[in-house]
């Protein structure tokens, strides 16, 4: 029936492909995986690409790791699914009894979902009704950080700052709170981010005394704003949300979605803040980037204030099908034991230390590199048309996406935010391999830059 037509044919036949302007694969077909291994994707045609975006973050010890799949087997033969609605399983048990011992001391209870998005959206209404049943009607509204990015379901939308995915929608979206984040590469204040003060969180003040009456809860993404170019910014930052919550009771919302799991150096990005929230979102590296799975990690005062007989209706009624999969819990298991059985956390930060070095070696003095910065094996380009005065490409050039094409025809995956590549491999990669990784990128960037 299809013999005539190729595989990357047959797939823009019928696919709609996710985060996509689809007529930019009439010169860019997909790329059809075959199999992969460790850090490699092999296509049907034999060639094989280093995936050093951990497949959107998410694949945390490479691909077809032996020791998750292992435990997916297992669990397959016992038990696949079963409603979570007065059902329970081993898996998800014990996996709650982990998450308990390495997520930060306000987290007590653990609500199961099946992605991010629907994470930070069970979270926002967590924190809704918390004080629509409790003595603050008047808190309905949300907090964010301009450039944030929390998903694309409506609320998660909504507490999101990129154009890119919003603006089109407001419509539809509720009314929230931005406050300006911190810049780093482009500090107003002149400052750095090793030896501020955080002089950029006076616009957080400014909103909380405006709107703090009004407001549920604050939300952002742990010292590392992903999709805004990967932005990373100091840990005291959080310090004073932290304490800003504190003053005007407001719950804080961290989204560790894309941070946690060890990409930032340390299992969560809060902790480099000593800094807990009162709602934790997961998912990602959470089931080593195998199968969709979230938790909304909640203090024990918001579980408390749902708790109570029936007929109150003070019950939190959201619920998703696939919420507490055993194959997700098996996975996430699995990772949780390959953390505590080998020094993964270490020797990654050891590599990040080696990785720095080597990444600014060999492109760090290019002309049109203006930063590199990073956040444990982390590592963003920051790529300018002039440096001296950070001014930026003409963004209908699409820079970043043509390095990406020309490293993808070398067998290279970066993902570009804008003019900003990045590696985030998985945590066990090699230092061959990421030596690899930059001279591909290396040859990408000097193909369409220059030298």
């Amino acid at each position: 029936m299809h013999t005539c037509k190729s595989y990357e044919q047959r797939d823009l036949d019928l696919i709609w492909h996710p985060c996509s302007q689809m007529k930019d694969y009439e010169t860019l077909p997909p790329i059809i995986v075959d199999h992969a291994k460790g850090v490699w994707l092999y296509d049907i045609h034999g060639k094989k690409y280093l995936d050093i975006v951990s497949s959107w973050w998410a694949n945390l010890f490479g691909h077809c790791n032996k020791e998750i799949n292992e435990a997916i087997k297992e669990q397959l033969d016992r038990l696949e699914h079963v409603i979570f609605a007065n059902f329970s399983h081993k898996p998800a048990i014990e996996l709650a009894e982990v998450l308990k011992e390495i997520t930060p001391a306000k987290i007590r209870k653990f609500h199961f979902n099946d992605n991010g998005s629907a994470s930070v959206e069970c979270a926002l209404k967590m924190c809704f009704q918390f004080y629509q049943q409790g003595s603050h009607p008047e808190k309905k509204r949300f907090m964010c950080l301009t450039g944030g990015y929390h998903g694309e379901t409506i609320g998660a939308l909504s507490v999101g700052s990129m154009d890119l995915y919003a603006k089109l929608y407001q419509p539809m979206m509720m009314d929230n709170i931005h406050i300006e984040a911190p810049d780093c590469y482009r500090c107003p204040y002149g400052k750095t981010r090793e030896t501020c003060q955080c002089e950029c969180f006076v616009h957080a003040e400014k909103a909380f005394a405006a709107h703090a009456e009004e407001t549920a809860a604050m939300i952002v993404e742990p010292l590392l704003q992903g999709s805004a170019g990967m932005r990373i910014y100091p840990p005291l930052y959080l310090k004073k949300l932290r304490r800003l919550c504190d003053r005007y009771d407001v719950k804080l919302i961290f989204d560790e979605i894309a941070t946690g799991f060890g990409r930032t150096g340390t299992m969560f990005a809060c902790e480099q803040a000593d800094v807990s929230p009162d709602i934790l979102c997961l998912s990602k590296g959470l089931t080593g980037g195998y199968l969709p799975m979230s938790v909304t990690c909640v203090s024990e005062e918001i579980y408390d204030a749902f708790y109570a007989d029936y007929g109150e209706g003070r019950a939190f009624l959201h619920s998703h099908t696939y919420a507490g999969n055993p194959l997700g819990c098996a996975a996430a298991l699995a990772v949780q034991k390959i953390f505590r059985e080998q020094p993964i956390l270490q020797t990654a930060q050891e590599n990040a230390d080696w990785l720095t070095k080597e990444m600014q070696h060999a492109i760090g003095s290019h002309p049109h590199v203006g930063e590199i910065r990073h956040l444990g094996l982390i590592h963003a380009v920051q790529l300018v048309k002039a440096p001296a005065v950070k001014e930026p490409f003409d963004a209908k050039k699409r820079i970043g996406y043509a390095i990406y094409k020309k490293a993808l025809s070398y067998g290279l995956v970066l993902r570009p935010l804008g003019d900003v590549l990045y590696f985030n491999p998985p945590l066990n990669i090699t230092r061959k391999e990421l030596s690899m990784a930059i001279e591909i990128m290396q040859k990408a960037m000097t193909d369409v830059l220059g030298q």
